[in-house]
């Protein structure tokens, strides 16, 4: 894939069914905690703005997502944003879009004045934690066994990266 093949904008809600599909077709045990949405879902309501979205068009149609916000509404961690809620249509993974997007998740976070930018991945999800590696995340912290999914108990992990002045 060249770089000119993808564009990463910010969300509009005419977008919201296309991220529903998305999601729907890229859940998994592996990678979500939630049940698998209904077709019918809203991507944005009043708790989920569109505002925190960008997305990733691939030759016009949109094919990932990427949400990053302040972690709580304390203004005391301001500085900080978290990634909660990335996802890949499974048609065009492995070629960047992912990479893509979490740098300019990263790039938006630095823009809105963040210092960091943490997430939470689950420990078996082996493809999307050597992601965030390649991003430059590092694991600050394990939560053993904090999710029991498909009968295994699953740890969550802390990552961290601190966004360069």
């Amino acid at each position: 894939m060249s770089n000119d093949d993808l564009t990463i904008r910010r969300a509009c809600t005419s977008d919201g069914p296309a991220l529903i599909a998305i999601e729907r077709a890229g859940w998994s045990s592996l990678s979500d905690v939630m049940p698998k949405r209904a077709e019918d879902a809203s991507m944005f309501d009043e708790r989920h703005g569109v505002e925190p979205f960008l997305v990733a068009e691939l030759a016009g149609r949109v094919v990932g997502y990427i949400r990053q916000i302040p972690p709580t509404p304390l203004a005391s961690n301001q500085h900080v944003r978290q990634i909660q809620g990335l996802q890949v249509s499974p048609d065009v993974r492995g070629r960047g879009v992912g990479q893509a997007l979490v740098e300019a998740a990263c790039l938006a976070a630095r823009a809105q004045g963040a210092r960091r930018i943490s997430l939470r991945v689950l420990g078996h999800n082996i493809p999307a934690r050597r992601l965030y590696e390649r991003c430059g995340f590092q694991v600050e912290g394990v939560l053993p066994e904090e999710f029991l999914l498909d009968g295994a108990y699953v740890d969550d992990v802390l990552m961290g990266l601190r966004l360069e002045d």
